[in-house]
């Protein structure tokens, strides 16, 4: 099950039993789903929702707490983006009486833009009610991960910023944003959604998208250290090749004033160009410790570059190519 529909199924289920809680549920649920028409100079309230537990949900409380009936008419999905069914819920006998009682008109009769004011100064339980009745209007939750994001998409700026501000009275961080003309609440902090998962009453969803997050978390952190090793594998070869040839120069511009034990450290290292440090050292007869390898291999350099200098020759640089130093 997609995560934005398990976040509503639960929602759809939680027992509310405090009446200006699920007053401000109501009254976000239309604000957010609905609208007010005029049909026949009557006012009608129709909220569109795509889930039949939200739907089922909204008509229950309306006619328990206002008293009003309500009918639910379903649109089945046609092609494009909306493919399920919607489902809405229409007040129409007793919608101006319901309007009023929710908020979604004001005292002079105008619609309200924003949210209502007895909802916007309401209790952080009353805050916790909009938020829920707004994620379960239009709400959606995406997969854990770089891109994941809890995002409410507002009928207006107004409605938005009134989102935003009922997220920090539970203090929540949320922003508002309008994206190609639509007016959104976003949150992308994954702590963050997962405090408003709690606080909206979606413990077993966060369950869910807890597991997947950390198990993304996981699977990323994996991907990072294999390719920081694979990055100091490749450095470290890379660096082992331009030394070999560097050596290799080392030993033609000596030719025989080499000592023994460098000429031997030296040949180790031409045979091994790929190999590090720890297992030239490991190769040696005796063996020896990378200290003492890398000693060596470093006198032998050293020494042949004061010779090419004193020669007027090229030094051991000189057998090294762009392409062993590109990483």
């Amino acid at each position: 099950m997609a995560l934005t529909t398990a976040v509503k199924e639960e929602l759809s289920r939680l027992d509310i039993k405090k009446s200006s809680v699920r007053k401000a549920e109501v009254s976000a649920l239309l604000r957010f789903a609905g609208g007010l028409h005029i049909i026949s100079g009557r006012i009608v309230i129709e909220a569109e929702v795509d889930s039949a537990a939200t739907a089922r949900r909204l008509r229950v409380a309306i006619a328990e707490i206002y008293g009003h009936q309500s009918e639910i008419i379903v649109v089945s999905g046609g092609g494009g983006l909306r493919r399920g069914n919607r489902y809405v819920i229409r007040v129409v006998r007793d919608g101006e009486a319901l309007a009023r009682q929710t908020g979604l008109l004001d005292g002079r009769g105008r619609p309200v833009r924003g949210l209502p004011s007895v909802v916007v100064n309401g209790s952080a339980a009353d805050a916790e009610a909009v938020w829920r009745g707004a994620f379960l209007a239009h709400g959606s939750l995406t997969e854990p991960g770089r891109s994941s994001a809890l995002e409410v998409t507002c009928p207006g700026p107004e409605a938005a910023l009134a989102l935003v501000g009922a997220a920090r009275r539970i203090d929540i961080a949320a922003k508002a944003r309008e994206v190609r003309g639509i007016d959104r609440v976003v949150i992308r902090d994954g702590d963050t959604i997962a405090e408003l998962l709690v606080r909206m009453g979606a413990h077993e969803t966060l369950l869910v998208w807890e597991e997947r997050r950390m198990r993304k978390e996981v699977r990323a952190t994996a991907n990072r250290l294999a390719n920081f090793d694979d990055a100091n594998l490749r450095r470290s070869a890379q660096a082992a090749v331009a030394a070999g040839a560097r050596v290799d120069r080392a030993l033609e511009i000596l030719g025989d004033d080499v000592p023994d034990h460098l000429k031997y450290a030296g040949e180790l290292r031409v045979g091994h160009k790929q190999a590090s440090l720890d297992e030239l050292g490991r190769l040696a007869d005796p063996p020896l410790t990378k200290d003492a390898i890398a000693g060596r291999i470093r006198r032998l350099l050293a020494m042949a570059d004061k010779k090419a200098q004193e020669t007027g020759i090229p030094g051991t640089e000189f057998n090294v190519t762009f392409d062993m130093l590109e990483s």
